[in-house]
């Protein structure tokens, strides 16, 4: 087992290793306060590691309850996040009680929100069981769902107590998922480590080692800016027009790792027809993705995706953060103001 501190305010660990989902009672239990835990997952997780966190958490001497949800990002809504609430109060959780998110990304995401709101505000735990979920979201606090609008619009930064990696749940993932996770992976490697890129660029995946240092990218950025007001937005490399992707098949067509693969293209070529990016940059990044069978083109019209995007969470009255990278490991924050992204990103949708 490897553990890393997320140095925030309280601190918390994150403990990478295989095997570890077994010993989850043990460790959620040195940081429970109370005695009682709402186990949230999806219809797709639950069956196949509910019953067995349930369990270790219960042999630790923690009721453990459960709430399943439809699993798909359309059902990231209030309208589940109020259901959570709903179990929570059921089951009579207090404040010094806890929510333990078992899943992937949309899990995590809407259960920390619950516990976010949840009489004011309980602990959490993470337990991300996609390569998505252990390699970005799970950690550094970020909480919410999506509104009719565009992606994740509502939440809270709610930072978890402890997140359990265990890369053995991957083993479950169907393929698209495995590859749909590599794109945050590859994405943390073109903003902050060329050396992570290389090992990705070569295929020789230690994944529990490649988990480790894509969560110590992230953390480092968490730490830097907690609440996503400058160095910590270049962790949104590839999303604004990805998460506009989304947006345009409402959340029913490309994953979001998909289409982050499709918005890093994008964002990449931009950079490069402004003179802004390493020439060369894109076409690598391209042959990555296909390496790891994501896509790098998308159908979806850049009017539409630019009219989706300017409600990006990062925009600041007139001005979006576009993140960009000069060149693999190297990202900046480029200002637009909303009326220039278009004329910006509408040459970077061919090839």
């Amino acid at each position: 087992m490897r553990k890393l501190t997320v140095n925030v305010k309280p601190p918390y660990d994150v403990v990478v290793g295989r095997g570890l989902l077994s010993n989850a009672g043990t460790l959620v239990s040195q940081v429970m306060r109370g005695k009682r835990a709402l186990v949230i997952s999806d219809s797709n997780t639950a069956p196949l590691y509910c019953g067995g966190v349930c369990e270790a958490l219960r042999d630790s001497g923690i009721d453990a309850y459960t709430y399943i949800f439809e699993a798909g990002e359309e059902n990231k809504t209030v309208k589940t996040v109020w259901d959570m609430l709903e179990a929570a109060a059921s089951h009579g959780l207090t404040r010094s009680d806890a929510i333990v998110a078992l899943g992937g990304g949309v899990t995590g995401d809407m259960a920390g929100f619950a516990a976010a709101v949840y009489l004011r505000g309980i602990d959490y735990i993470q337990i991300p069981t996609t390569v998505i979920a252990q390699s970005d979201s799970s950690v550094g606090g970020k909480t919410g769902c999506d509104l009719t609008y565009g992606k994740n619009l509502a939440g809270a930064f709610k930072q978890p107590r402890l997140v359990i990696i265990d890369p053995d749940t991957l083993g479950t993932l169907p393929q698209r998922y495995r590859s749909d996770g590599m794109a945050e992976v590859i994405k943390h490697g073109l903003i902050a480590s060329a050396e992570l890129f290389d090992i990705i660029e070569r295929g020789s995946l230690d994944m529990e080692d490649v988990l480790y240092r894509n969560v110590d990218i992230k953390r480092s950025f968490v730490e830097a800016d907690e609440f996503d007001t400058s160095e910590r937005m270049k962790l949104n490399f590839g999303h604004t027009m990805g998460h506009a992707i989304e947006k345009y098949y409402n959340f029913t067509g490309p994953s979001h790792g998909e289409a982050v693969a499709m918005g890093m293209v994008i964002a990449a070529r931009a950079g490069e027809n402004a003179g802004l990016t390493k020439k060369g940059t894109a076409d690598r990044i391209c042959s990555v993705l296909k390496k790891y069978g994501l896509p790098t083109l998308t159908e979806a019209p850049a009017e539409k995706l630019v009219q989706i995007a300017a409600l990006d969470k990062k925009r600041m009255g007139d001005i979006i953060n576009f993140i960009l990278i000069s060149d693999i490991g190297r990202a900046f924050i480029h200002k637009l103001r909303a009326d220039e992204l278009f004329d910006f990103v509408k040459g970077a949708f061919n090839g």
